[in-house]
């Protein structure tokens, strides 16, 4: 076999190493010894709990800015959503790192909607390295959600404020279950507390045009990609780089006939319901009294919340 030849650069992979039941790292260093084949260095980050992990990313990136050719992130969408703040940031500085996904979490949404490999860390390395030489570089808009203390977070798939996000809650206690499985068992679970809720919403439209109105609802989701819970197909005509976000509601069902609708999530074929309605929206504005909000599976607070988007904010490597 022929000795790689001299270093081009380096690729940093941030890695949780309790996703995919903790073969996360082990996956991460398979990826890496493909990255490597061209002649990149690889630096594999881990640690025991997510601050002290991005404290290191972020110091690595500060260092080798210039020399990074992509952070990796090795987990679910959580991992992926902590990678983006951390590329937000320094787009902000301006210096612009691509994103890698390998695919090891629970949701893999992201990955979902690209057409990543799920369970192969090689197949997905080698997708990053063809995407790296791509001469149109594939962009992701990020969301973005601001609360009234001056709080912000970022997604890449979707925030749920409805009972998506009890159920969210639900399932994230559930270390052993992966994917819709998880999902379709919370809702099982939590049914009994199916409620409806009223919402205030401020709305700009995709023309730009505003409005407040309110809506009672079961359902409320601010979708970027196109699925949430490890594959349910929420809009399916979701594009990640438009723009633009896709509010998505439920009006008030009752238990059965929830349960009736929400098998139709995995096929898409929920959208010709009289009771869902899907818009195509630059920013929105939540309000609802106890209700706690999730993005891109991970708890980031009570509304109410501010959310828009940041265009083609991240290049990606998916």
């Amino acid at each position: 076999m022929a000795e790689p030849g001299p270093s081009r650069g380096v690729f940093v992979l941030a890695v949780n190493p309790r996703a995919g039941r903790g073969r996360a790292l082990a996956e991460a260093h398979r990826a890496a010894e493909l990255l490597r084949t061209g002649g990149d260095e690889t630096v594999v980050l881990s640690a025991g709990d997510l601050d002290a992990l991005l404290a290191l990313v972020r110091e690595h990136l500060r260092v080798r800015a210039l020399s990074t050719r992509a952070l990796v992130v090795v987990g679910g969408d959580g991992m992926v959503q902590a990678g983006l703040g951390v590329l937000v940031e320094l787009a902000a500085q301006g210096v612009e790192i691509p994103l890698g996904v390998v695919p090891c979490g629970t949701g893999n949404d992201l990955a979902r909607h690209f057409g990543v490999p799920l369970r192969d860390p090689v197949a997905a390395a080698g997708r990053i390295l063809r995407r790296l030489d791509d001469p149109g570089p594939r962009r992701l808009d990020v969301g973005r959600v601001r609360f009234p203390d001056g709080r912000t977070a970022v997604f890449a798939t979707a925030l749920c404020a409805g009972f998506d996000a009890v159920v969210n809650e639900r399932a994230n206690r559930w270390l052993r279950l992966s994917g819709s499985t998880k999902y379709l068992l919370a809702v099982l679970v939590e049914i009994v507390r199916l409620r409806t809720v009223r919402y205030r919403l401020e709305i700009e439209d995709a023309g730009g045009e505003r409005r407040t109105e309110r809506r009672e609802g079961v359902l409320l989701n601010v979708a970027n990609t196109s699925s949430i819970g490890g594959g349910l197909t929420i809009v399916p005509a979701a594009r990640a780089d438009d723009g633009l976000l896709e509010l998505f509601t439920v009006a008030p069902l009752g238990r059965a006939r929830f349960l009736f609708l929400f098998p139709r999530l995995f096929s898409g074929r929920h959208v010709t319901l009289p009771s869902v309605r899907i818009e195509r929206v630059r920013s929105v504005s939540v309000d609802a009294a106890d209700v706690t909000v999730y993005a891109d599976g991970e708890r980031l607070g009570p509304l109410p919340v501010r959310v828009d988007v940041l265009p083609a904010a991240v290049r990606v490597l998916a």
